[in-house]
């Protein structure tokens, strides 16, 4: 059994020696440990491996000793900013008010800017939030004083249980949870683990983060504003394409009478969602709700549980019933990406879909080594579309669909359209790649299925639909 451990320990000599004469003395291996003092002094990851009981007694021995504290003090980091007077000793009455309330600083930045006042920052250690408020009503009797957002600051200005402080900040923006505090926390220290070792620097992956939150909250409500446009296919056929700023496209394919819809973007946005689709369909609270997913991503799925029929390949239900069962799905199961997926499913609330809902169309046999299978069909009303699988070079179970006597292709995030990405998804679309190393499951073979889709394609003007970006148009002439 693994379990991650979240250590507050004391900033003196000996004290990860401390836990893990803990852990040895009860034959547990310690499986990887991540801790920067740069970034955080006190807090310390230990990924432990053994069994339940003696795991057990683990927990006790590291609450006895003071390392497993209860509960994490989300007040325990204050940044101030104190209006002095530019002149000798102007600081002096501050800093013993500080010292009459025993709080410690952890952080000094001030600097003359040509007038009569220097804004004198400083970050302090609080134990208790009265205190604080105490000292503040003093304080505000020798000079102004205001307490500046700590997390959306541009540079980090104290290193004290910085982790704690990081995370609450993402759960009150997004309105998380307390239960998925310990998996946040984890996540982000893995990903920072990661690619400091690659040579990127943490406060940059804290960042990235951040502002990939930001971006996912800052869409909701009155701000949600997708590009929504239509596709005249035949007299009879029309494809609506939907774009939000975060989170893969969805597509509504309207045919003869049928209705198919394709991806199903974030979570976090399921009331914006509804309600654009109730605008969009009269009939969508009376139809049976159908809709094909290119591929198991977590910003393809989030819309999934209130679709009645999902079609899918075999390995996209396999994914899909994996994580149902509380399981790693595919992008999980691959170390680089696992903290991101994790981290991204906690802030869109993600959940996966009921497994007797996920119908599995197609598959291909596992001596198939071709970039792009044909693996079955797929009808809507007037359009026929052929079926191909891809080897797993953006994430297995993928697949794509062809309609030659249209000439329309749905092609998921094997090929999608960059230059055609409007200015805020363009945006969100950087952070992925940075904090999953890649978001290609296996980009050279990617890249060989991008170029199999355009080999499939014969001779004309086509509409190819990515799952991120506006349609592409593509013309093909032979000879």
């Amino acid at each position: 059994m693994r379990k991650t451990y979240i250590t507050t320990m004391p900033d003196h000599i000996g004290a990860f020696l401390k836990a893990s004469e803990c852990f040895a003395g009860l034959g547990i291996n310690n499986t990887r440990v991540s801790y920067n003092k740069a970034v955080d002094s006190h807090t310390l990851f230990i990924d432990a491996d053994g069994e339940a009981e003696k795991l057990e007694k683990a927990d006790a021995l590291l609450s006895s000793i003071g390392y497993l504290p209860s509960s994490p003090n989300e007040d325990s980091i204050a940044l101030l900013e104190f209006m002095l007077r530019d002149k000798p000793g102007s600081v002096t009455e501050v800093l013993r008010l500080i010292q009459r309330y025993k709080l410690n600083i952890s952080y000094i930045s001030s600097q003359e800017n040509g007038t009569d006042y220097q804004a004198f920052k400083m970050g302090l250690f609080v134990e208790r939030q009265e205190r604080l408020q105490a000292f503040l009503a003093e304080a505000q009797k020798l000079c102004a004083v205001r307490v500046l957002d700590y997390n959306r600051s541009e540079k980090v200005y104290d290193n004290t249980i910085f982790y704690h402080s990081f995370v609450s900040g993402l759960m009150q923006r997004v309105g998380l949870p307390d239960e998925l505090r310990d998996p946040l926390l984890v996540n982000t220290n893995l990903i920072m683990q990661m690619l400091d070792e690659k040579g990127l620097s943490p406060y940059k992956t804290f960042e990235s983060i951040s502002r990939f939150a930001e971006l996912l909250v800052g869409c909701r409500g009155n701000a949600f504003s997708p590009r929504i446009t239509r596709h005249k296919v035949t007299d009879n056929t029309e494809i609506i394409l939907i774009e939000p700023p975060c989170g893969s496209n969805t597509a509504i394919l309207q045919s003869a009478g049928q209705t198919l819809f394709i991806d199903s973007g974030y979570a976090i946005y399921r009331e914006e969602m509804e309600t654009l689709f109730r605008n969009l369909l009269p009939e969508y609270d009376k139809m049976e709700k159908q809709i094909y997913i290119t591929h198991a991503d977590v910003d393809h799925c989030g819309l999934l549980p209130l679709f009645d029929r999902i079609l899918a390949s075999e390995k996209t239900k396999l994914c899909l019933s994996l994580e149902y069962q509380g399981q790693n799905g595919y992008r999980e199961q691959n170390p680089l990406h696992r903290p991101y997926v994790n981290i991204c499913k906690a802030l869109t609330f993600y959940r996966p879909p009921e497994p007797a809902k996920v119908v599995a169309m197609w598959d291909v046999p596992e001596e198939q080594k071709e970039p792009l299978v044909q693996a079955g069909f797929l009808d809507c009303g007037e359009m026929h579309f052929e079926v191909y699988q891809g080897q797993g070079g953006h994430l297995a179970g993928e697949t794509v669909l062809i309609d030659y006597a249209h000439h329309v292709v749905f092609s998921g995030d094997i090929y999608i359209n960059l230059h055609g990405q409007t200015r805020e998804q363009a945006e969100y679309n950087q952070y992925a790649p940075v904090l999953m190393t890649s978001v290609d499951t296996d980009p050279a073979l990617c890249a060989l299925e991008r170029k199999a889709i355009l080999q499939r394609l014969g001779e004309g003007k086509w509409q190819i639909f990515g799952a991120h970006g506006m349609k592409k148009e593509y013309t093909l002439q032979l000879g």
